[in-house]
């Protein structure tokens, strides 16, 4: 019977080490899960293709959908470039299963064919979405982005002549108006499952420094299994 003993305990202890080693390299995931799913909203909104659609709309795919707008000096190129880095890493079945999307938070300005020339710049792949101001404010509302957008400038007609010989001393380097660079908006990216269905977010560091991308085959094990 020692023998059997003997046995059972070095059963035991292999199968100790093996559960640790599990355990030892197991990584944790970054980002913040939500506790309960957000199912997205119906707001009508148009693709880049100037086709209707809605925040909610799944083609079966894990979406990482990004906020942000054309003219955005820094942030959003970043973050965007982050994200190109990211999807071209995935394996051919991965790139299958996943769609990065991208949402205007400048609609006024940034138009269906604006957005798509923009996103083209960084992978044909991702697509976009823009819409009427209230519907974009909505589908910000939903996914927990803010917006700050700057207040309209007071009327002051005293002042326009002076005004006028400002803006014609002042060279336009940059392309971009003081309005679209003054707008605020939030820089998390966030995972919405096949099912439309926002259940994780990352903030803009993990972004960059390449948690999410340390991160992604996981999730689409998690979220869209093949």
């Amino acid at each position: 019977m020692k023998w059997l003993t003997a046995a059972l305990l070095l059963i035991a202890a292999v199968l100790a080490a093996l559960l640790f080693q599990r355990s030892a390299g197991a990584v944790s995931l970054g980002g913040t899960a939500l506790d309960t799913p957000v199912k997205l909203p119906t707001t009508p909104l148009l693709s880049d293709r100037a086709r209707p659609t809605t925040l909610a709309a799944s083609d079966g795919r894990m979406r990482l959908v990004f906020f942000g707008f054309v003219h955005c000096p820094d942030v959003c190129p970043a973050t965007l470039a982050s994200l190109k880095n990211t999807y071209v890493k995935l394996s051919d079945e991965d790139k299958r299963r996943l769609q990065v999307q991208f949402v205007t938070v400048d609609p006024d300005t940034d138009t269906p064919q604006l957005v798509r020339a923009y996103l083209d710049k960084f992978d044909p792949a991702f697509t976009g979405l823009t819409g009427s101001s209230e519907n974009i404010d909505a589908a910000a509302k939903a996914m927990f982005v803010g917006v700050i957008k700057p207040p309209p400038a007071a009327e002051d007609h005293s002042a326009h002549a002076a005004g006028t010989q400002a803006a014609q001393a002042t060279p336009q380097t940059s392309g971009v108006s003081a309005t679209q660079a003054a707008v605020v908006h939030g820089d998390q990216v966030s995972v919405i499952n096949p099912a439309g269905e926002f259940v994780r977010v990352y903030n803009n560091q993990e972004v960059i420094e390449g948690t999410l991308e340390r991160d992604l085959p996981q999730l689409l094990r998690d979220y869209s299994p093949s």
